[in-house]
């Protein structure tokens, strides 16, 4: 018979089953403390703040001390070396002139140690007093100035009057100092043309003048074109408009000098300088239907606003100059590499090669500054002739 199974074990309380370790134990802090030490830090901050940041006062009393014992107190030997009384005192002897007082009274006291004594000839004080006034006019001659007024030397009234001469006010003092080299506003030329006075007097001295023509235009007049050719600013040329308005006489308005269809011939200055945006234009003619023409001085063109000049597009090149500035820097890279451990032959030729190429790039760029702005004017803008001074036509009869 076979043996009987062995019981089964009893279950064991899940609660009791452990399938991770202990957590570690958190540290905790007591809030109190926490707050205790930042009112602590706090109060800290504060007290530090507040004596670095104190205002510093100064005490407006001065020390009693200081006002009834001064510092600067003579020695005992300077008042022992004082004379007792007022007869006591040094005899001064007679008023010397100036400046030269000094060196004439340490004169006479050489010449009396030489003598052993001053002597009480009349004739040689008189002699000495004579020797000393040359002395003294020599020195006054050696140490004046080299400036001459005049044919005769200035007497010392005249020296004094000059030195009392009064200084220049301060108005002129601080007026501002006009420097044209320095003036790239043209400040000065301003300042000289507001201050430029009318010395011709209050009454025009200029009388009327009669209509010389019934068939004038007069100045001021305007005569409205539209151009027929462009222009390109690269380049000198002609430019003609069209007049596209009819243009009476100033008189009576009725007269019909100028018919639609004229032709405005002229020219246009090429050179631009840097930053124009605008063209110069001048008419030089004006051609009738008929083939009349009248020649006119270089009268300068205007736009439809009557701002001198024409604008329409403008060329700056900003991108060849910054082509030639980045091929410039390029250069100036490699012209600027090093490489050690080389012979002198070879350092020689590389020297020499990135000179040659800096000195390229320098150039480079500064032609490609030197290239004045391209201004087009394109065919068909508004253009007008204002016309400058009076001109005399006949009336059209086409």
């Amino acid at each position: 018979m076979s043996e009987a199974a062995p019981a089964p074990a009893p279950k064991v309380d899940p609660e009791t089953l452990a399938i991770r370790t202990k957590p570690a134990r958190a540290i905790r802090f007591r809030r109190g403390v926490i707050i205790a030490i930042a009112a602590m830090g706090s109060v800290s901050l504060m007290a530090v703040a507040w004596i670095a940041l104190k205002p510093r006062v100064f005490s407006a009393v001065a020390d009693r001390q200081e006002l009834s014992e001064p510092s600067n107190r003579p020695s005992t030997d300077a008042l022992n070396g004082l004379p007792a009384t007022y007869g006591d005192a040094p005899k001064l002897g007679p008023p010397l002139p100036g400046d030269l007082g000094r060196p004439i009274l340490e004169s006479q006291r050489r010449m009396a140690t030489e003598t052993g004594g001053v002597t009480s000839d009349p004739s040689a004080q008189l002699a000495a007093q004579e020797r000393e006034r040359q002395l003294a006019e020599l020195k006054a001659a050696r140490e004046s100035g080299v400036l001459v007024q005049g044919r005769t030397a200035p007497s010392p009234t005249a020296t004094a009057d000059t030195s009392a001469a009064p200084a220049p006010t301060a108005s002129e003092s601080s007026a501002p100092a006009l420097d044209p080299d320095r003036d790239p506003n043209g400040q000065a030329r301003k300042a000289q043309f507001v201050g430029t006075l009318d010395r011709a007097g209050d009454v025009n001295p200029h009388t009327l003048t009669a209509s010389p023509s019934p068939y004038l235009l007069s100045a001021g007049s305007v005569i409205s074109a539209s151009l027929i050719t462009g222009l390109r600013s690269d380049l000198p040329g002609l430019v003609t408009a069209q007049v596209i308005s009819q243009v009476f006489d100033s008189p009576t308005g009725r007269i019909l000098l100028i018919p639609q269809g004229s032709r405005l011939i002229g020219s246009y200055d090429s050179v631009v300088a840097f930053g124009q945006k605008r063209a110069l234009i001048v008419w030089q003619r004006i051609i009738l239907p008929d083939g009349s023409s009248l020649r006119i001085d270089n009268v300068p063109a205007s736009d439809a606003s009557g701002y001198a000049g024409l604008q329409d597009k403008v060329d700056f090149h900003s991108w060849a100059l910054l082509k030639g500035v980045a091929l410039s820097t390029l250069l100036g890279v490699g012209s600027e590499l090093t490489v050690t451990g080389e012979s002198d032959l070879v350092q020689a030729i590389r020297e020499s090669t990135q000179q040659n190429v800096s000195r390229a790039g320098d150039q480079l760029t500064s032609r490609n500054l030197d290239i004045q702005p391209t201004i087009t004017i394109r065919p068909g803008a508004s253009v007008l002739l204002v016309v400058h001074k009076d001109l005399i036509l006949a009336p059209w009869r086409g």
